[in-house]
């Protein structure tokens, strides 16, 4: 079930892209707006088309395409049938057909790149996440996705992550607090940001990078929610799950962040850290090789 803010995002986005592709500045100037090329072929032609992946993946953003149809379909008072054979966060194998469009031929075509951009993006941020949860598996640690995402997307990025079996770190800079090295500076220390943070907002989870063991004791007696090791060793990450385990006796969980790569994530898990942030999984993008063809 999507979400009432991730649906609003999806509007959004999709008349974001649309603008940009048809050359307009806002959605009202979608109605006068030409696909040049698309008016090559007879306005009451229609077509069926399928849509294929030329690679095995993870589908995500089946919305998003039946949204750019949905908002083509109002502005030019058309109809567009979408038969969709998978779901989102459904792993399909090369060469299989995700979904059948039939309707209006210039619509298809004119929504054709746009429904295709946030399909191949999306799945292949699901794909990728998939492929680092597949490590994880024998472990007890959580895949957490960071802000490191496309402006404008980070919602729809967000729920990628979660199609392919990861977990949402906070969505932006309002829901959750994340302490780092220079907030750290500024306000005079980590004790002091901690109990700023609980006064401020006593109900939103407490979050501090450090960088040293040294600066996980000092998060630790003052009661973090969560301390994020920032390039820690392995022997400096098994000296920190045992200090915490001592220190808050299971109440303050760990993450492992920086430099994270497929090679090295079990190891880190293996050390007893209770989440390992990703920034690769939606910085990384390298979309899903998708065609669509006329039947």
């Amino acid at each position: 079930m999507l979400s009432v803010q991730l649906q609003h995002d999806i509007k959004k986005t999709v008349t974001w892209a649309l603008c940009e592709d048809l050359g307009v500045d806002n959605a009202e100037a979608l109605k006068n707006s030409q696909d040049i090329t698309a008016e090559l072929i007879p306005a009451e032609n229609i077509a069926v088309a399928n849509i294929i992946t030329r690679e095995a993946c993870i589908i995500c953003g089946v919305a998003w395409v039946n949204e750019v149809f949905t908002q083509l379909d109002a502005i030019y008072n058309t109809q567009t049938n979408i038969t969709w054979f998978v779901n989102d966060g459904e792993s399909v194998k090369a060469n299989s057909t995700l979904f059948e469009l039939s309707g209006n031929a210039r619509i298809l075509l004119t929504g054709e790149r746009s429904a295709l951009n946030f399909l191949q993006s999306l799945s292949g941020t699901a794909t990728l996440t998939s492929t680092y949860v597949k490590e994880l598996s024998e472990t007890n640690t959580k895949l957490l996705d960071t802000r490191k995402t496309i402006p404008g997307l980070r919602s729809a990025q967000k729920y990628a992550v979660k199609c392919g079996g990861g977990v949402n770190h906070r969505i932006g800079l309002f829901d959750a607090f994340l302490i780092k090295e220079n907030h750290i500076a500024a306000c005079g220390g980590i004790e002091k940001s901690i109990l700023t943070a609980r006064k401020n907002h006593p109900n939103k989870t407490v979050e501090v990078e450090v960088e040293s063991i040294e600066e996980l004791n000092q998060a630790l007696n003052a009661g973090s929610d969560i301390i994020m090791l920032d390039n820690f060793n392995h022997e400096m990450i098994e000296q920190a799950v045992e200090a915490t385990a001592k220190i808050s006796q299971g109440k303050t969980k760990l993450e492992v962040s920086g430099n994270m790569t497929i090679e090295t994530l079990k190891s880190y898990a293996k050390a007893g850290v209770d989440f390992i942030s990703v920034g690769a999984l939606t910085k990384h993008v390298r979309a899903i090789d998708l065609s669509m063809r006329f039947v």
